[in-house]
This record gives C-alpha cells, sequence and structure tokens, in this order.
C-alpha cells in the first residue's frame, strides 16, 4: 500500500483495494467484449447495434477509470493489464462465432447481466467493509450497467 493520509483503516483500504481489482477484471473484460460486438456484429440491424455497442463501450470504459482510480485513491496499486484480466475475470468467455446482431445482442445481454450481478455483491460488500465511497461508486456503475442492460435486450424481443 502507499502512503495516503486518507482516514479509512489501512485493513479497509486493503480490503477495498482487492474488491476492485477484482471488479476491475471483470469491468475490462466487459469493455472487451463490448468491443468484440461492436466490430463484428452483421445484419439488418447493423448502423443500430454498432452504435449501441460503441456507447455501452464508452460507458463501460468510464467504469474501469472510476474502480481504478479508486484503488489508488486507497492507497494500492492498479492490476489491468491483459494477463491479469484474463487470470482474474469471473465473465464467461465472449463467444467468438457470434455474427448476427441477435447473436451479439443476446452474448452482450449476457456479459452485462453477469456484470451488473458481480457488481452488486460489491456494493453489500464494499459496505461490509466500511468503505461507503467504493459502495457508491459501484451504486452509480450498477444503475448504469442495468440501463445498458435494458436497452441492449430491446433487441431481442420479437417484432410486432
Amino acid at each position: 500500500m502507499h502512503p495516503t493520509k486518507n482516514d479509512l483503516p489501512e485493513t479497509t483500504r486493503r480490503r477495498a483495494v482487492d474488491l476492485c481489482n477484482d471488479r476491475l477484471a471483470d469491468a475490462v473484460d466487459l469493455q472487451t467484449q463490448t468491443k468484440q460486438a461492436h466490430w463484428n456484429v452483421k445484419g439488418p440491424n447493423f448502423i443500430a447495434l454498432h452504435e449501441l455497442f460503441d456507447k455501452v463501450n464508452e460507458d463501460v470504459e468510464d467504469y474501469v477509470d472510476l474502480i481504478a482510480e479508486r484503488a489508488v485513491q486507497l492507497g494500492g496499486a492498479v492490476e489491468g493489464t491483459a494477463r491479469s484480466v484474463a487470470k482474474r475475470s469471473t465473465l464467461a468467455e465472449y463467444p467468438l462465432k457470434t455474427g448476427t446482431g441477435r447473436q451479439h445482442a443476446d452474448a452482450l445481454s449476457s456479459a452485462l447481466a453477469a456484470f451488473g450481478k458481480v457488481i452488486r455483491s460489491a456494493i453489500d460488500e464494499s459496505d461490509r467493509i466500511g468503505d461507503k465511497d467504493t459502495s457508491d461508486i459501484f451504486v452509480e456503475i450498477s444503475r448504469g450497467v442495468d440501463k445498458w442492460l435494458w436497452m441492449v435486450e430491446a433487441h431481442l424481443s420479437p417484432e410486432e
């Protein structure tokens, strides 16, 4: 841990940094999965999905920054390399054979839902260890993920 005048106890800060690094791995993984969908989507809804996936990606990049910067604010070090993310992420692998817009919407909605679940768990964990600021960051991320999940899932509804 790096020295800081942050008044949270060091044990709390250590646990929060570990939690941030765990969720950072998931966030970086989600970001790369979002770009995978963005780059590879095909079909009649191409432009709508291509642009939607790019907007999702922009917000996920912000989530990555929020989580990483919180770990450093607490005196920790960030573990955000591709190799550390691959070892740590809890998200399922993105299906590389996906091509149609519907397939990408399904795959990305699954990733968003899984990420939302671990983020909600991180809200509870950061509250439990006594770090309400980290909890608040995870609450903000959870709201955003739920919004994007709703928008991506809308593309899975049957046409009327």
